[in-house]
């Protein structure tokens, strides 16, 4: 008899938990299939009935073309591929670098180091911001680059990522292939780019997506540096559509819709690893 009631309490657990799931699921998905479902219509059909699955005007693709010319899309996606791609792999070697360094030599600076790079972690940058623009663009003049924007990305995204490849290093990597890599006749940086960095594959991947998606995404930190229309990232170009008196609905779904599609395929591309890159550290 407990057993039954153990087990039929264990059946409302699962579906009360898959109930809460599924609304939480449709919660995030809701606003992609709104994208989907009104790039296709004209203005006045997703003004006049936006859950409708086609419009009263049909199906139309015009906002696409449209969309594309008036963002100048091609220049902001080259700008933001180069400032996303390049902050990525800047985080990537130098923290990765950074945490081999911590977890392999117990120096006393090395714990400092790590311990105010996972406090500097819990600073908004909202209380970072209005001191850097003054400092590098009132004092130094070196905004308006996207050299600057990189280094700024790489410098924020630093902590969280020597975090994660520094559990990874401290778990996954045993001493003794780097022992034997020593023996072997290997220096320092062949055992860490041959031997340690290879077997970091998921961390990487994870630290990857997230960094690339952070990047891929801001709208803040871009917008604080780069004042020039040639230098805009598409985020920052999508604000074209928004007019003081009057909105384009449609070729802010198309501009959106473009906007995600290259950071969605790398996600799917990369999605295998991530779950074993997050939790790599997190059992000894």
């Amino acid at each position: 008899m407990e057993n039954e009631k153990a087990r039929r309490n264990k059946i409302v657990k699962h579906a009360i938990m898959i109930m809460i799931l599924t609304i939480m699921f449709v919660a995030f998905i809701f606003p992609f299939i709104m994208v989907i479902i009104n790039v296709f219509k004209v203005k006045a059909d997703i003004t006049g009935n936006p859950l409708a699955l086609i419009g009263k005007h049909g199906f139309t693709l015009e906002n696409f073309p449209k969309a594309v010319e008036k963002m100048k899309f091609f220049n902001s996606f080259a700008n933001s591929f180069i400032v996303t791609v390049c902050s990525t792999i800047g985080t990537i070697a130098l923290s990765s670098m950074t945490a081999y360094l911590i977890v392999r030599n117990n120096w006393k600076a090395n714990k400092i180091l790590f311990v105010l790079m996972i406090a500097s972690m819990v600073i908004p940058f909202q209380v970072l911001m209005i001191p850097l623009v003054s400092l590098y663009g009132g004092i130094f003049g070196i905004l308006n680059h996207r050299i600057t924007l990189i280094f700024m990305h790489i410098g924020f995204s630093l902590s969280m990522a020597t975090f994660m490849f520094h559990g990874s290093i401290h778990t996954n990597v045993p001493c003794s292939l780097e022992e034997a890599a020593t023996i072997d006749g290997c220096n320092k940086w062949q055992i860490f780019s041959k031997i340690v960095f290879p077997i970091l594959k998921p961390t990487i991947a994870t630290v990857a997506i997230i960094d690339a998606m952070a990047f891929w995404n801001d709208y803040l930190l871009p917008s604080l540096v780069l004042g020039r229309k040639d230098l805009y990232t598409i985020p920052i170009a999508t604000k074209v559509f928004y007019g003081t008196y009057s909105t384009d609905t449609g070729l802010i779904m198309a501009a959106l819709l473009l906007a995600m599609l290259p950071i969605l395929l790398l996600y799917l591309f990369l999605q295998r690893y991530i779950v074993e890159g997050i939790t790599a550290g997190a059992v000894k």
